[in-house]
């Protein structure tokens, strides 16, 4: 299961996506925006995609769960404005025993932030910044 929106979260949808009932555990990451980062008050996130890539490299992740640990695992993320505590990706993988799970959790939020084409921009006190892993690049006026 995989879905980039720009409608809120519901991670009951990732969870009702992959447990089955000889499932002993499931692992859910749920991750939110929150209101700080680099020192700067944030007031909210923006996401932006390349959707057809987007989607197909999370459906990839969500493939090499399968193949790997043998897994069902869904993968939920935000596009649009994202407000502080509101989440901004959700993934979910059900599995017989607790280990392999948290282990493919792991490696799936890790995958995605590394090659999945998912751009965000903060909305902070003093401005508006792109963020390239740990540095953020001031966002230049979008109006011609």
């Amino acid at each position: 299961m995989v879905l980039l929106s720009s409608q809120p979260l519901d991670a009951q949808l990732a969870i009702d996506g992959v447990l089955t009932d000889s499932d002993g555990a499931y692992v859910l990451f749920v991750g939110v925006t929150r209101n700080h980062a680099r020192g700067r008050h944030v007031t909210g996130l923006e996401y932006d995609a390349y959707k057809p890539l987007a989607e197909s490299q999370m459906a990839k992740i969500v493939a090499t769960v399968r193949e790997r640990w043998g897994l069902a695992s869904a993968i939920l993320h935000r596009t649009g404005y994202v407000a502080v505590g509101e989440p901004s990706v959700v993934i979910c993988v059900a599995s017989a025993h607790r280990a392999e799970a948290f282990a493919a959790c792991q490696w799936a939020i890790d995958t995605l932030k590394a090659d999945v084409p998912i751009w965000k921009k903060e909305h902070a006190s003093d401005g508006t910044f792109w963020i390239e892993g740990d540095a953020s690049i001031p966002a230049q006026d979008e109006t011609p």
